[in-house]
């Protein structure tokens, strides 16, 4: 398989880039330790990137992580058809990093749209992904109503994010003009040092407005200093945030594609990760609670409190010591020399 050269200064020591093959064209990924295959799935607006703090943790615990990029960002495939971002293909290329990397199983884990492509990877190939961990989204199974008719009815007179993502372009206008102080206002928008819990809410967007309208102005995370907004900021305006955004417009597509398994609970061992500041934490109140019926293997839930949405940059070192600690609980860890007892 090809070597990606990458930018040394985003490597902790003992980490590679590489690109890999899969069915459905090539993903770029970040890999760091030996042991038991941790497949690390990002979010929107990120990058393999976001778990830059976990990598050198999860191989220090004895596994082999690999952080990808999703395809439509970074140096991974970018289809034109945005038809081509639905939830079976991530799950195909999911599958076929684990292949390409020479292993039959994995760990998935994933945050923000990364939680959901993790869970159905779980939830499709059972085969392939033994356990599942989700930051900041939890579960919810497949079916219910129309997603485009749900979140045409939040927010009365305003517009749901989602809703205002799913014209092709219309966003991209917005944002690309600006990129980096785009992706600085969101992030500062929904994390917890910096989110206006009293102010409008930033996940909606007023008549005839946009959705930076409502960011914080002039403000940063404490988590996201200048050079690490800088290579968010540069892989976006490389790749554009037409791939990114067309995870959002599939988003019928896969109520329908995925309909076989209608109210399928996960059912490998699992773990939540929440921030209480996190506002999704608030419009998903329901899927945590319904764990006992859509999870029944949880091992592990938690709830950081002042924590936002961006939950393993936010607080790296909680997050890290969590997920270290639930990897090595998972069943068969002892035949790799990690204790599990």
């Amino acid at each position: 398989m090809p070597q990606y050269p990458g930018t040394p200064s985003t490597l902790s020591p003992g980490a590679t880039h590489r690109l890999v093959d899969v069915p459905g064209g090539r993903i770029h990924l970040v890999e760091q330790g030996t042991g038991p295959l941790v497949l690390l799935v990002h979010g929107f607006p990120e990058s393999w990137y976001s778990w830059r703090r976990q990598l050198p943790a999860i191989a220090a615990a004895g596994f082999r992580a690999v952080a990808v990029d999703v395809r439509g960002y970074g140096r991974s495939s970018k289809p034109r058809e945005v038809e081509a971002y639905g939830m079976l293909a991530h799950v195909a290329d999911n599958v076929g990093v684990v292949h390409a990397l020479g292993a039959q199983t994995a760990t998935v884990v994933g945050h923000d749209w990364g939680s959901p492509i993790a869970a159905h990877s779980a939830l499709l190939r059972p085969d392939v992904f033994t356990a599942v961990g989700l930051l900041s989204v939890p579960y919810t199974p497949p079916g219910g109503p129309r997603p485009t008719d749900v979140y045409s009815r939040f927010g009365g007179d305003e517009e749901f994010y989602i809703s205002y993502f799913q014209e092709y372009g219309r966003a991209e206008a917005e944002m690309e003009p600006d990129v980096r102080g785009w992706l600085a206002g969101f992030y500062a928008a929904v994390s917890g040092d910096t989110r206006s819990v009293d102010g409008p809410k930033p996940y909606m967007v007023s008549a005839g407005g946009r959705l930076r309208d409502r960011f914080p102005v002039d403000v940063r995370p404490g988590w996201l200093s200048d050079e690490e907004l800088d290579v968010y900021a540069s892989e976006f305006e490389w790749a554009g945030m037409s791939g990114a955004l067309n995870r959002y417009r599939n988003v019928d597509r896969d109520w329908a594609d995925l309909a076989a398994w209608r109210g399928l609970p996960l059912t490998q061992p699992s773990l939540f990760v929440g921030g209480a500041a996190d506002p999704t934490m608030d419009w998903m109140a329901k899927a945590v609670d319904a764990f006992p019926t859509t999870m029944p293997n949880l091992i592990a839930s938690h709830v950081l409190p002042d924590c936002g949405h961006w939950i393993q940059q936010e607080r790296a070192e909680e997050v890290n010591a969590i997920l270290t600690d639930w990897l090595k609980l998972l069943p068969g860890q002892e035949w790799h020399g990690i204790d599990a007892s």
